[in-house]
C-alpha cells in the first residue's frame, strides 16, 4: 500500500490549522505540527497554538511537548517526525503534516544532511564577533558567502547563521547545496498543498490576528513566562511576538509601538515563508480569499487523494 503523507503549508495566518483539523476529522488521522515554536509549553497565544478544544479534537504531535529551556532543532524534528509517520502508517492512517516552517517540512520531504563536523575555534571567533558587533554583522557575512541559506533565516536566528557560516568554512559549500546533494531515499509519497492568499488580504488577516493576540492577553502571557524564571535570552523566546513584548516590558518602547513592530515583523516573516515555498514546484497551491473556503479545499484534497 502506498505510504502517503499530506503536507499542509503556507504563510502564517493562512488557515492551515483549520484545514488540518478538517482533514483529520475526515480521514480519522493525526496531525504532525511542523512549527518550531508551538512545540514549547506556555508559549501559546504568541505562537497561535491550536486551542485546547482543537487539541482535543485531533491528536497533535510536537505541540506542548517541551519546556522553553529545552533545545529543539530541525534534525531532532526530522528523526522523530519520521518515526511518528511510520507508526501512523502501521495503523493505516494518513499522516497530516502542517506548518509554516519551510526547513522543517523540507527535512521530512527531502531529508537534511548534517554530517559536516564542527570547528570549535572558528565557532568561538564567530561568537566573539556576535558579542562585539551584533547579530546583523554575522548575518551580513553569511549573505556574502551563502546568500541562499541567508534567505531562509533572520539575523536574530544567530545559531543557524553561525552554523551556516561554519558549514561554509569547513566544506566550502553552501548548506543548501549539501542538502540538495544528499537527499534521503524514501518510500513515502508526499502530497503537498499550499494556501495562497492575495498579499493585501493576508496582511489584513495578520493585523487582525495580532490585535486578537493582544486582546487575548499576550502581554500577560509574556509576563507569566518571565515570572516562571525563564530567561528572556532563550532561543524559544527569540521569535516574533515575544521579543517585541519583552522589549516593551524592558522599557525600550511603549505597547503601541510593540504592536506595530509585531505586525510589521509578522508581515515580513510571511513574505519570507512564501519566498521559500514558491521555489518548490511539487506544491499544489489553492488560491483562497476567505477562510470559509477551507471546507471546500479539504474536500478537494480528499478527492485528489482517492481519484
Amino acid at each position: 500500500m502506498e505510504k502517503r503523507v499530506i503536507v499542509i503549508l503556507g504563510p502564517t495566518c493562512s488557515g492551515k490549522t483549520s484545514l488540518s483539523l478538517k482533514l483529520a476529522e475526515s480521514l480519522k488521522s493525526e496531525i504532525i505540527s511542523a512549527d518550531s515554536r508551538q512545540v514549547y509549553q506556555v508559549l501559546s497565544i504568541g505562537t497561535a497554538k491550536p486551542t485546547p478544544e482543537e487539541l482535543q479534537f485531533a491528536k497533535h504531535h510536537f505541540v506542548d511537548s517541551l519546556i522553553p529551556t529545552e533545545e529543539f532543532n530541525v534534525s531532532k524534528f526530522e528523526i522523530e517526525a519520521l518515526e511518528i509517520i511510520d507508526e501512523l502508517h502501521k495503523k493505516n492512517k494518513i499522516p497530516i503534516v502542517v506548518g509554516g516552517s519551510g526547513l522543517y517540512i523540507k527535512s521530512i520531504v527531502e531529508g537534511l544532511w548534517n554530517d559536516v563536523d564542527t570547528d570549535k575555534a572558528f565557532r568561538g571567533e564567530l561568537l566573539k564577533e556576535k558579542e562585539e558587533f551584533g547579530n546583523k554583522f554575522l548575518y551580513d557575512k553569511l549573505v556574502e558567502v551563502d546568500s541562499k541559506s541567508a534567505e531562509t533565516m533572520l539575523p536574530q536566528n544567530w545559531k543557524r547563521v553561525i552554523r551556516a557560516l561554519e558549514v561554509f568554512h569547513l566544506a566550502g559549500k553552501a548548506s543548501l547545496e549539501f542538502h540538495q546533494e544528499h537527499k534521503r531515499e524514501s518510500d513515502l509519497v508526499f502530497h503537498q498543498f499550499g494556501l495562497n492568499w492575495k498579499r493585501e488580504v493576508l496582511y489584513h488577516n495578520i493585523e487582525s490576528r495580532v490585535d486578537a493576540m493582544i486582546s487575548a492577553g499576550l502581554v500577560d502571557e509574556v509576563k507569566s513566562i518571565l515570572k516562571l524564571g525563564y530567561s528572556q535570552e532563550l532561543n524559544s523566546l527569540n521569535t516574533v511576538g515575544y521579543k517585541e513584548i519583552i522589549a516593551h516590558l524592558n522599557g525600550e518602547y511603549n505597547l503601541e509601538r510593540a504592536i506595530e513592530l509585531i505586525k510589521r515583523n509578522t508581515r515580513r516573516f510571511a513574505k519570507r515563508q512564501m519566498t521559500w515555498f514558491r521555489k518548490d514546484e511539487n506544491i499544489e497551491w489553492f488560491d483562497i480569499e476567505d477562510k470559509d473556503e477551507i471546507s471546500m479545499i479539504a474536500d478537494s484534497i480528499i478527492s485528489k487523494l482517492y481519484s
